[in-house]
């Protein structure tokens, strides 16, 4: 079993930045992907990053390439979501999340293909 713990979330101005961490415990395999998701009120839950653990590749949304950014501490066994340059628009309750079989489901953003859900942090963009 895999437990998964946000923090990090707060509110921040536009333009503002904010860093999330993710961290898991329990067995974590080299072929998971551990994601992030964000769900806005009234909206449906959305892949915002990935992180392929076999092999460091990341992906990310085009609503926030170029302003976030995905990585990982495997000593702390912690995954970081950092925000940039943060919106409005990217106000949510953000997820980290874990896919344990060999789909595809974070890259597509598909979070019913998720296999782990931590309980989630709001980040509130306002002035």
């Amino acid at each position: 079993q895999v437990h998964l713990a946000e923090s990090g979330g707060g509110l921040v101005q536009p333009g503002g930045s904010l860093r999330l961490s993710c961290a898991a415990s329990g067995v974590i395999r080299d072929h998971y992907v551990i994601g992030w998701f964000r769900q806005a009120p009234g909206k449906e839950r959305e892949g915002v990053s990935c992180f392929l653990l076999r092999d460091g590749s990341t992906f990310y949304a085009d609503s926030v390439k170029g302003r976030f950014t995905i990585s990982r501490d495997s000593a702390k066994n912690t995954v970081y979501l950092q925000m940039d340059n943060l919106e409005p628009e990217d106000t949510a309750v953000y997820y980290c999340a874990i896919e344990a079989s060999y789909g595809s489901s974070c890259l597509h953003g598909y979070s019913s293909g998720m296999d782990f859900w931590g309980a989630g942090t709001l980040v509130t963009v306002s002035s």
